[in-house]
């Protein structure tokens, strides 16, 4: 089998060593970083930069080659943390229909977890950067809206699409975690060895992955989508 984006898999005794140092992933967020500056981000540009470098440079890049269960933290550090942060730091597309946003993420979380796809993703980096974009951007053109379009904001009937969206989101979440959770087989061959490393079952790595995305991924958005749905009751229709 090829060997994936982020080198071999990692053992724990390796685990602080196994840095990505890849000079054109250090030069992109190196590039990312300056923009972000010169814009006079602040704290959220900040918080977007250290996100990403916690996902692709950090030790945790290699932990997903291992581990299923650090590809899903990943995918929430990349979805819940960075593409939120991005948007507060610099928003893109507010135009486009923050449906569009919801339906890319929703369905590059879903085809993350196609074991076809999976496959094609392990070994092919082209294809793995196209679908980390996949998830991304959709993820960042959405947050873009929800947090920080002023106009829409102001109107309850708006902040209550949004927070239904954001419900939607975490509907896929919570799916495709019970999905992982309850499978009666192993679904990524690829993690048989590298679960191994870690005394882990390949089965038993694909539950915490399940119970990854369920609990810091579905419950904090669920949350934020009912915080919304109250936010949309008090500005448009108890007044």
């Amino acid at each position: 089998m090829d060997q994936p984006y982020c080198g071999p898999g990692v053992a724990p005794d390796g685990l602080w060593t196994a840095w990505n140092t890849d000079p054109p992933l250090l030069i992109g967020l190196a590039v990312l970083a300056w923009a972000i500056w010169r814009r006079g981000a602040g704290r959220a540009g900040g918080v977007a930069i250290i996100a990403l470098a916690v996902a692709f440079v950090s030790p945790l890049c290699a932990l997903t080659v291992s581990l299923f269960s650090a590809r899903a933290a990943h995918h929430l550090i990349l979805a819940g943390v960075a593409a939120p942060a991005l948007a507060l730091a610099w928003p893109v597309a507010r135009r486009l229909p923050v449906q569009v946003g919801a339906a890319g993420m929703a369905a590059a979380m879903a085809a993350w977890h196609l074991p076809s796809v999976y496959d094609a993703i392990w070994r092919s980096d082209t294809i793995y950067w196209a679908m980390q974009a996949a998830l991304l951007l959709p993820a960042w053109a959405f947050w873009s809206v929800v947090l920080t379009d002023r106009e829409t904001r102001s109107l309850g009937t708006q902040v209550l699409g949004h927070s239904f969206l954001t419900l939607g989101l975490a509907g896929v979440m919570g799916f495709l975690g019970a999905i992982l959770t309850f499978a009666p087989g192993v679904l990524y061959l690829q993690h048989v060895d590298g679960a191994a490393l870690w005394g882990f079952s390949a089965i038993d790595d694909q539950r915490l992955a399940g119970l990854i995305l369920w609990v810091p991924g579905f419950l904090p958005m669920a949350a934020l989508a009912g915080w919304m749905l109250r936010r949309s009751w008090r500005q448009g229709f108890a007044a």
